[in-house]
C-alpha cells in the first residue's frame, strides 16, 4: 500500500507541477519516446539476467506491491514452534524429533503452525538445520557454519535482482539521451517543415530524457531499494532460525535458545521477554 501511495505521489508531483508552470501533461505523451525507453530498458534487463535470475525479478518485483513482510505474530508462531521442538528433544531424546523432521506435513507439532509450514523456503531451511542435530554426524560449532553458508547463499542469490535493477536504474538517464538523440536527428531531417514542427519533435526529443531520469530515480531505483529491504526481511526470520537451533545444538535450554533468537529481531517485531515466556508456558503440546 505505501509503494502505491509513494508511486502516486511521484507522478502526481510532476505533473501538478508541470501544470502548475503552464504546461499541459499531453504535451508529454510522445509513444515513440516510451517505445525507446520501455524497449531498451527491458532489452537490457532481459540481456542482463539468466532465466532464473529474470523470474526471481519479476518475482520480488511482484512482491513489493503485494507481499507483507512477516509481522509481530508469525515470529511468535515461529518461537512457539521452535520451543515445542527443543521440549521434545530435551524430555524424549533427539531421536524423538524424527518423525516431526523427517515428514513435517503429518508432524503433529508443524501442523498447529501453518504460518510456518506454509513457507516452502523458510520450512526448509528449519528442517536442514534441525536434521544434523537428530544425526548426530556433526559438533554443535559446526552446525552453526554449517547454517551460516547456507544463509550467506541465500543472501547472495536474493540480492540478484536487486543488481540487474540498479543497473537498469542507472542506465536510464543514458537511455533517455539515445531517445533524445534519436528525436534530434528526427528534428533535423525536418527542419524545411517549418518551426512549429521542429519546436514539437524537439519536445519530443527532451520527452526522452525526462522519462530516462524519471523512470531511474522515481521508480526503478527506488524499487531496487524496496527489494533490499524485503530481502533484508527474510534473512532475519532465517537467522532467527539459525540463532535458535545453533543454541539447542549447543545443549542450551529450550526456552535459552528461544530467548536468543527472540533477541535476535528487530525491536519493531521483538516480543517482550514477559510475552514470551506467557506464550510457551500456555502451550500444551510441548510435553508431547
Amino acid at each position: 500500500m505505501l509503494v502505491l501511495i509513494g508511486i502516486i505521489l511521484v507522478i502526481a508531483a510532476t505533473l501538478g507541477g508541470f501544470v502548475l508552470a503552464g504546461g499541459h501533461p499531453l504535451v508529454l505523451l510522445h509513444i515513440s519516446e516510451f517505445v525507446v525507453i520501455f524497449g531498451i530498458s527491458i532489452g537490457i534487463l532481459i540481456i542482463a539476467s539468466p532465466g532464473h535470475v529474470l523470474q526471481d525479478v519479476l518475482t520480488k518485483v511482484r512482491f513489493v506491491f503485494f507481499a507483507k513482510k512477516p509481522d509481530k505474530a508469525e515470529y511468535f508462531d515461529l518461537l512457539k514452534l521452535l520451543y515445542e521442538i527443543f521440549m521434545v528433544g530435551r524430555r524424549n531424546g533427539l531421536i524423538a524429533l524424527e518423525e516431526h523432521v523427517m515428514d513435517p506435513g503429518r508432524s503433529s507439532i508443524f501442523a498447529r503452525y501453518p504460518g510456518v509450514t506454509a513457507h516452502k523456503e523458510r520450512l526448509e531451511f528449519l528442517i536442514n538445520g534441525l536434521r544434523p542435530v537428530i544425526d548426530g554426524k556433526i559438533k554443535p560449532d559446526q552446525l552453526e557454519n554449517l547454517m551460516n553458508v547456507e544463509l550467506d547463499a541465500k543472501a547472495e542469490e536474493a540480492d540478484h535482482p536487486v543488481h540487474v535493477l540498479q543497473m537498469v536504474g542507472d542506465s536510464l538517464p543514458g537511455i533517455g539521451i539515445v531517445a533524445a538523440v534519436l528525436g534530434i536527428i528526427n528534428t533535423m531531417a525536418a527542419i524545411a517543415d517549418g518551426p512549429a514542427v521542429v519546436g514539437e519533435r524537439v519536445a519530443a526529443a527532451l520527452t526522452g530524457t525526462l522519462l530516462g531520469i524519471f523512470g531511474a530515480y522515481g521508480f526503478v531505483n527506488p524499487i531496487a531499494t524496496r527489494i533490499k529491504f524485503n530481502n533484508a526481511d527474510d534473512q532475519q526470520y532465517f537467522r532467527c532460525i539459525l540463532a535458535a537451533v545453533a543454541g539447542f545444538a549447543k545443549g542450551l535450554a529450550p526456552i535459552t535458545a528461544v530467548e536468543i533468537a527472540r533477541r535476535s529481531l528487530d525491536s519493531g517485531i521483538q516480543p517482550s521477554p514477559e510475552e514470551l515466556e506467557t506464550a510457551v508456558k500456555g502451550l500444551t503440546g510441548a510435553a508431547k
